[in-house]
């Protein structure tokens, strides 16, 4: 097999798993580990991959990767998070689902709870849980943001801050090393943080690629959240952390 075949499939693996690692593509290919060295290097002298230990991943930087590509990033590892989430999301309760794929997936997994109110900023979870006839739902109001149907601006905040939740569940763009909670868009910042101050308890749920990324705004830290969900283990370091905080987290991993 050429280069030109093995890059598209190599971007492809790092769109779906987060990242890649030298090992699995040798095997994959069955090449050396010495030709998947070179083109994980001329793919990242492209700007198509960042090299980290090991391996690659996806390039970080200022500007969100497109809906549909994160969709597809990481779908099993999100699916695994979600049902997790809906675990510890009783019935009978109030809940708030916020922007993101993640939370899309969580939304899936509570098609069969019931006697929910749901309130969100995301159209697509609206979507999906207009198919639980238990549940109720409310869509806050706002700026629709094309792109991935969610909504945010003052508009927004203003409807959230008539609500109180029992649960606030958020997903973000990116997680710093210290444990910030970070985003891209300034205006979903702020529509996130109003869901955390509204609601009693407060959950992320955010798979690992998210800790291989970077973005601008701040939006909390981990201390701040009850709960973190995510599919592979944090490092030492957070994990200790998380702890001092008393910020429990949930490692669910996927199937296959």
């Amino acid at each position: 097999m050429t280069q030109t075949i093995r890059y598209p499939e190599i971007l492809e693996i790092a769109r779906r798993d987060g990242k890649v690692t030298v090992e699995h593509l040798s095997e994959h290919f069955g090449v050396t580990l010495q030709t998947i060295r070179r083109d994980l290097a001329d793919l990242a002298e492209a700007g198509r991959l960042e090299r980290v230990h090991g391996g690659a991943v996806l390039p970080s930087g200022t500007v969100n990767i497109g809906y549909e590509e994160r969709r597809r990033l990481n779908a099993r590892g999100k699916i695994a998070m979600a049902r997790a989430c809906a675990a510890h999301i009783p019935e009978d309760c109030a809940v708030f689902l916020n922007i993101g794929t993640s939370t899309e997936a969580v939304a899936a997994e509570l098609m069969h709870h019931r006697n929910l109110l749901v309130v969100t900023n995301n159209m697509n979870v609206a979507n999906i849980l207009s198919q639980n006839p238990d549940c109720k739902v409310i869509v806050t109001g706002g700026t629709l943001r094309q792109s991935d149907g969610g909504l945010i601006g003052d508009i927004t905040t203003a409807a959230i801050r008539q609500f109180k939740f029992d649960i606030g569940v958020i997903g973000c763009s990116a997680i710093d090393t210290d444990g910030d909670i970070l985003d891209f868009d300034v205006q979903e910042v702020g529509v996130s943080q109003a869901i955390l101050n509204r609601s009693h308890r407060k959950m992320l749920v955010a798979d690992h690629s998210k800790f291989q990324r970077t973005a601008p705004a701040r939006i909390a830290s981990l201390g701040d959240i009850d709960v973190f969900f995510t599919d592979h283990p944090v490092s030492r370091d957070l994990a200790d952390q998380c702890e001092a905080w008393a910020t429990q987290v949930v490692v669910e991993r996927s199937e296959g």
